[in-house]
């Protein structure tokens, strides 16, 4: 019999309802505590919330009020249990690999402000793509795309750009007790940084250990090295102190219980010798509008119960979730069964 406790904590991300919690809509702060309420049913202990980007005249002050209202109406809800991680990105706006010192200071203040809200929601990581704007492809000065050794090249100084940057940001979040953790996102939704190997290079440019690494299984299957390296690549992380979060997601990104997911060569490597201890976060992208272009999502929308019309035909965002918490935990247990047989 598994003791729940020797289990880590399995977070589930809102990307299955939203990509903006809407911190100072009133009504959305109760669909929060509905969503919440219903999922902390099945198991999950905490949430990843994606923190919405401002526009180009950023209210820093008005988003941390926001947000503290948030939390606050979570607490007084009897949710002040609930444990939060936040989702953040760089835009084209806010870049801290840009080659102009004005711009990068503009991306510096704004990832402070979300290490802020972040400190604020009672989190202690802010994870997501924060070196390279996400799903900005560089284009020549004729608006042509730049692809493979040209935009590695390019790349290669765009980190080197960034790195100071990403080690003063870290320097800011330990002062909060937030750790940063980059997210590699997958070739085929963001320039870079796609693979482990590159983060694991970028960091040696980024000595503050508050700066480390999300791992999600939906890119390290698309664009990792294999088992082996990653085993490698794991325990470097862990020896460094920078493996900082860990997603399960499906490579298509939805149904995670019924997906192609290399369960356990995945987590036998992070859980292997107990060194791991943040939570495990679910992810999974609904067919919501936000997504339906980006992720260019062709299957349903799992319906979300008090905003879509019923479905018997159809799965919903509950029904998914529920099926992902009892996968993740299937799954986990394995593993700590394995050890302890090995023991």
């Amino acid at each position: 019999m598994i003791n729940r406790e020797t289990l880590p904590d399995i977070y589930i991300s809102f990307f299955l309802f939203t990509t903006d919690m809407k911190p100072g809509d009133e009504l959305y702060r109760a669909t929060v505590v509905k969503h919440i309420t219903e999922l902390q049913k099945f198991g999950y202990s905490g949430f990843e919330f994606p923190i919405a980007p401002p526009n180009n005249t950023p209210n820093y002050e008005q988003d941390l009020e926001n947000y503290t209202c948030l939390r606050n109406h979570l607490d007084s809800n009897g949710l002040s249990d609930v444990k939060i991680a936040t989702n953040v990105g760089t835009t084209r706006t806010f870049d801290p690999s840009s080659p102009y010192p004005e711009q990068q200071n503009k991306a510096l203040e704004y990832l402070k402000s979300r290490v802020d809200i972040t400190d604020a929601l009672g989190g202690e990581i802010m994870m997501g793509p924060i070196v390279i704007p996400y799903g900005v492809f560089p284009t020549t000065d004729f608006n042509e795309p730049i692809w493979s050794d040209q935009l590695q090249d390019l790349l290669a100084e765009r980190y080197q750009q960034a790195q100071p940057i990403l080690n003063e940001l870290g320097e800011y979040a330990e002062c909060k007790n937030v750790k940063l953790a980059i997210e590699p996102i997958t070739h085929w939704e963001t320039p870079g940084l796609n693979k482990l190997s590159q983060l694991i290079e970028f960091l040696k440019g980024v000595s503050n250990k508050h700066v480390g690494v999300v791992i999600d299984s939906a890119h390290e299957t698309l664009d990792g090295d294999g088992p082996e390296i990653f085993k490698t690549q794991v325990t470097e992380l862990v020896t460094d102190q920078r493996l900082h979060y860990i997603q399960v997601s499906p490579p298509d990104r939805g149904a995670l219980h019924t997906s192609w997911l290399p369960w356990q060569p995945f987590l036998q490597t992070i859980l292997k010798d107990n060194s791991y201890q943040e939570p495990i976060a679910v992810e999974i992208f609904n067919a919501i509008p936000a997504f339906l272009n980006s992720l260019r999502l062709t299957r349903r929308k799992f319906w979300i119960p008090g905003e879509d019309p019923e479905s018997c035909q159809y799965p919903n965002a509950y029904t998914i979730a529920e099926e992902a918490f009892k996968a993740t935990k299937r799954e986990i247990e394995k593993v700590i069964n394995l050890k302890s047989n090995l023991n």
